[in-house]
């Protein structure tokens, strides 16, 4: 970090014997003030940090000593070290008068040039390093105060995180207490479709905190291609409408005729401006507006979600994509997030090598999120890249399905989505005997956990490998260990698929018809 030049002050009624003291004592970082008289010395004093003062002692009107005296009865210039400068021999009561009056030393003229650069070169260095220590204690301090606010923002994360998942929990905790006491029950439709709900809230927070931690270790792996800007947002609207129509609010679309092209992830872009809008939906009173628009702007594609939302205070509008950030009226409503979803938002964006910024909506009390990404040329052949998997898969034929998991309750239903689909199952909670029971169960495939205790599911798999009869049959990994480095650990084993816990019966059924 740059320093701020080091001052020293030179007072004498001559002009000759100033401009001599700035030729001897010049040097790069040194800045010199001079004073043909003590009261424009006082004056500099109470405008600069000074270093060292060399003051001549024979002055018309306030002589050396007498500065030297009002000097040390002010706060800013008492601890500024005094080198006296005299013509003439001081004797004894002339030197005590002097160092009783704040003097370091004398210099005696005519000036030995070596010996006052020494001495100035000590208070030169020694000023350097107060600045140094100083300027490592503000860093220290700005340390410090980040670290607090850090884990304040983290205590009301936790807190927060504590009343997100209790809000999912709730309905599935009493859905299941309604549907036990009473199975038939009229509301079961309802129950399981709020349970349904619940659930993949649950889910979608626990991704986002799993995202938010892969993109803060640079683990996470972006699969960029030319994709329509268009197809982004409109992927994000379909995502989002369930929400936006929940709260009623008015949706308003601006999109251009004309393609517009960035490189990027599908998936990820959809997921950015997907958040944006639950984003506004959380924060906007029912019945609110929300507005989605996109351009091109010079080298990029500009990204506006808006709201008439409780907007973010001026001083907040940086600060809210710091993580677990939380703005002080947000935490009062119901629908409070988090404090990751515009922490993940900005990281996105910066990979794609975007930025995002946050502004006061253009109407209302609101926000608006501009998010600008760099334009790229359009593609000679174009697919769509944003489809998700077909949740109408046929069933061709029943598979006999061998379940490794050592969570009993994991295993059992997932048993009962095979049966429910039309396959045959058989349950095993240790993988030391999964290949025992394969050898009796004859399966067409087997479902196997990875995070298994005694032998995990690598080693299992590895068994089945070895084994000749069951070299070839398909072996689906389901666990909860879903990163890119697991993947690639399970296809080195021999896994056939790899699908993460929590697994939904469309995207098992889709495996499974692909093995059939």
């Amino acid at each position: 970090m740059l320093m701020d030049p080091v001052s020293f002050l030179l007072v004498d009624d001559l002009e000759e014997n100033l401009i001599s003291l700035e030729a001897l004592l010049r040097r790069e970082g040194l800045k010199l003030l001079k004073a043909r008289s003590g009261d424009e010395a006082l004056e500099l004093l109470l405008k600069h940090d000074v270093a060292l003062a060399l003051i001549d002692v024979q002055m018309p009107g306030m002589n050396g000593f007498e500065l030297a005296e009002l000097m040390r009865g002010n706060e800013r210039s008492r601890r500024v070290p005094i080198m006296f400068v005299t013509a003439g021999s001081p004797d004894g009561t002339w030197r005590f008068q002097g160092y009783e009056a704040g003097a370091v030393d004398f210099i005696q003229k005519p000036i030995e040039t070596d010996i006052l650069r020494s001495k100035a070169d000590v208070f030169f260095e020694l000023y350097r390093q107060r600045q140094q220590l100083a300027m490592q204690r503000d860093e220290l301090e700005a340390r410090a105060k980040a670290l607090k606010e850090a884990d304040q923002r983290k205590d009301i994360f936790l807190a927060t995180l504590a009343h997100e998942l209790r809000n999912p929990l709730t309905p599935l905790r009493h859905g299941l207490d309604v549907l036990k006491r009473n199975p038939a029950s009229t509301e079961a439709d309802r129950i399981r479709a709020t349970m349904d709900r619940q659930l993949s809230h649950l889910v979608r927070l626990i991704d986002d905190l799993l995202d938010v931690s892969r993109v803060s270790q640079g683990k996470i792996e972006l699969r960029k291609e030319p994709v329509k800007v268009q197809d982004v947002l409109n992927a994000a609207v379909e995502a989002s409408r369930p929400a936006i129509d929940a709260a009623k609010h008015a949706l308003s679309t601006d999109l251009p005729s004309e393609p517009i092209w960035v490189e990027g992830d599908p998936a990820r872009l959809s997921q950015v401006v997907a958040n944006l809008l639950n984003n506004a939906t959380k924060y906007t009173p029912d019945n609110g507006q929300i507005a989605i628009s996109a351009h091109a702007d010079g080298t990029d594609a500009v990204i506006t979600v808006s709201d008439t939302g409780i907007g973010i205070p001026d001083d907040m509008r940086s600060k809210v994509f710091q993580l677990f950030t939380q703005v002080d009226d947000h935490l009062n409503r119901s629908q409070g997030g988090l404090g990751i979803g515009l922490s993940l938002v900005q990281q996105l964006v910066t990979l794609h090598g975007g930025h995002i910024v946050a502004t006061a909506a253009p109407v209302g009390n609101g926000t608006s999120f501009i998010v600008r990404l760099p334009l790229v040329a359009a593609p000679f052949e174009t697919s769509a890249t944003l489809c998700g998997p077909s949740s109408g898969t046929v069933l061709e034929s029943a598979l006999k399905v061998l379940v490794v998991d050592d969570n009993v309750d994991v295993a059992r239903v997932v048993g009962w989505m095979l049966e429910e689909v039309g396959h045959e199952y058989h349950l095993v909670h240790d993988g030391r005997e999964a290949l025992q029971e394969a050898r009796r169960f004859h399966p067409d495939v087997v479902l196997l956990d990875i995070g298994l205790p005694h032998m995990d599911g690598y080693e299992v798999c590895r068994a089945f490998r070895a084994d000749h009869e069951f070299k070839d049959i398909p072996i689906v990994a389901q666990t909860g260990w879903g990163q890119s480095k697991d993947k690639a650990l399970a296809a080195a084993a021999g896994f056939n698929h790899h699908l993460t816990k929590p697994v939904n019966l469309e995207e098992l059924s889709g495996v499974l018809a692909s093995i059939t």
